[in-house]
């Protein structure tokens, strides 16, 4: 069999596999500077507001390689996921639990990466605590990568999942150290003589 027919036999899966690939590092680039601009480390205002429109651009764009990378696979020879097995979390006989978790994830990320235009129906405060789930999100479609991936053995695509996930962590770190600093101190209520 030629390299083309090999390939051919392929594009499927390799569509998918890319597909995923793009949605890790376009994720992973939304979650590190939104962690960078929750942890308060985003800059002057005009670099704040530049850094939210990438985030943003990041997020959807991530969002729509998330949606191909699971599209894709119904055209997979192989693997033959039916609908049910891309969109039913634990239905797909590969992997379930990683396949199951990689689904779910993507569907958290959609919600929580939309949630961005219905803020002002919901509020900002509602947004923003449901928003604080993101890092889960984030840790599940890394699970999903490592657990499922056909490559997460190999060296480069360890590089594209550990690369972010390491500032990630010491952002959220920080996120969450900012938080507390900025809680007032419950003072002693004065007793009487």
């Amino acid at each position: 069999m030629s390299a083309s027919q090999d390939v051919g036999t392929h594009v499927w899966w390799l569509l998918s596999r890319s597909a995923g690939v793009v949605a890790l590092v376009l994720v992973s680039l939304s979650v590190l500077i939104g962690l960078t601009l929750a942890a308060g480390l985003g800059g002057p205002p005009a670099r704040r507001r530049a850094l939210v429109a990438l985030h943003e651009h990041a997020a959807v764009t991530g969002l729509a390689a998330i949606s191909l990378h699971g599209v894709t696979l119904l055209g997979d020879a192989w693997l033959k996921p039916g609908l049910a097995g891309i969109s039913v979390p634990f239905a797909l006989a590969y992997r379930p639990l990683f396949t199951g978790l990689g689904i779910i994830a993507g569907y958290l990320a959609a919600i929580l990466g939309l949630s961005f235009y219905a803020r002002r129906r919901i509020g900002a405060r509602r947004w923003r605590n449901a928003h604080r789930a993101t890092p889960v999100v984030y840790v599940l479609g890394l699970i999903h990568t490592l657990g499922a991936g056909t490559d997460a053995g190999a060296t480069w695509l360890r590089a594209i999942v550990l690369a972010p996930a390491i500032p990630a962590a010491a952002l959220l770190i920080a996120r969450l150290t900012r938080r507390r600093r900025r809680r007032p101190v419950p003072r002693p209520a004065a007793v009487e003589a």
